[in-house]
């Protein structure tokens, strides 16, 4: 058995094309454009990268990009400051704040200092507390990315058994929330999960999301299962020459897919739909904001 490929890329793709399209849209219908701040503190080289890929497709998209690059010096009191007039520009629709921060500045504090409404990573705990309740909020973008890809594969999800493995506040317990919003089982296991490997055999789906390179083999999967790996891990790969690195995910590939029925790879899973989803609610927050219908389809 051979596990289909879910191509997050080629799914990312068509995502942004029709952000693009509901963009355009905004703009010949009601003058508007959506506008995306993006506040990154210090010189953390994937942050760096990460920011530069978000301000290229925000731009592609249609919509404005604005980024603001402070020192690692930068005082909480002038970050909590740029937000604070981030908020109160009708300009900008959505704002991101780039984590990790700085040790001596308390995320929380600067996460719930965002406009609930421009909170387009859904980390706010205001729409904590909405997601988790099954009322309308802005929705983290991965675990977002991780749904539509298990819609598109399987459509209906209720009645279906799942399993979060890793209990984050960034993508495993707001994913655990999207699931059982759509009427499946959800199991949320993580480090003191006793039989954990049992516990994971027993997924219709299962979504990886603990930061543990290829811990998941193809031995805790049942048959047929649909398997999404969330994970980003950097290995040695001496193979490559001296000193290189590859990307891999929580998932073994190579076992896995040999009993899954399905299972996203890393790179080009889920990774990119982050991206596709941060632009979506970037539109939906800007339609919200401005009492207009939400463009079907790019929100849970």
């Amino acid at each position: 058995m051979s596990a289909e490929i879910i191509d997050g890329k080629a799914f990312a793709a068509e995502m942004r094309a029709r952000v693009a399209q509901e963009v355009a849209r905004l703009r010949d219908d009601h003058g508007l454009r959506p506008g995306l701040a993006v506040v990154l503190v210090g010189e953390d080289p994937a942050s760096e990268v990460y920011v530069r890929n978000k301000g290229r497709q925000t731009l592609e998209a249609g919509m404005k990009s604005v980024e603001h690059k402070l020192d690692a010096a930068t005082s909480q009191d002038d970050l909590l400051a740029l937000i604070a007039q981030l908020n109160a520009d009708a300009s900008i629709h959505g704002i991101l704040v780039q984590l990790p921060l700085p040790d001596h500045i308390d995320s929380d504090l600067v996460i719930n200092a965002i406009a609930p409404e421009k909170d387009v990573d859904g980390f706010h705990i205001l729409n904590v507390g909405l997601l988790g309740t099954g009322q309308k909020a802005m929705v983290p973008c991965t675990p977002l990315g991780c749904l539509m890809l298990l819609r598109a594969r399987l459509g209906d999800l209720s009645g279906r058994n799942a399993v979060v493995l890793g209990r984050s506040n960034i993508v495993g317990k707001p994913m655990a929330n999207l699931l059982l919003r759509d009427s499946c089982t959800v199991t949320v296991a993580h480090s003191r999960t006793r039989d954990l490997q049992e516990v994971c055999r027993r997924a219709d789906i299962l979504v990886a999301a603990v930061g543990r390179p290829q811990m998941v083999t193809g031995e805790w999967i049942r048959p047929g299962a649909t398997v999404i790996d969330v994970g980003i891990n950097r290995i040695p790969a001496p193979e490559r020459g001296a000193g290189k690195h590859r990307l891999v995910g929580d998932v073994d590939f190579d076992s896995a897919a040999q009993v899954a029925g399905a299972i996203t790879p890393v790179p080009g899973g889920v990774g990119p739909m982050t991206i596709a989803c941060l632009l979506a609610n970037t539109l939906t927050a800007c339609c919200r904001i401005h009492g207009l219908p939400e463009p079907e389809g790019l929100t849970a």
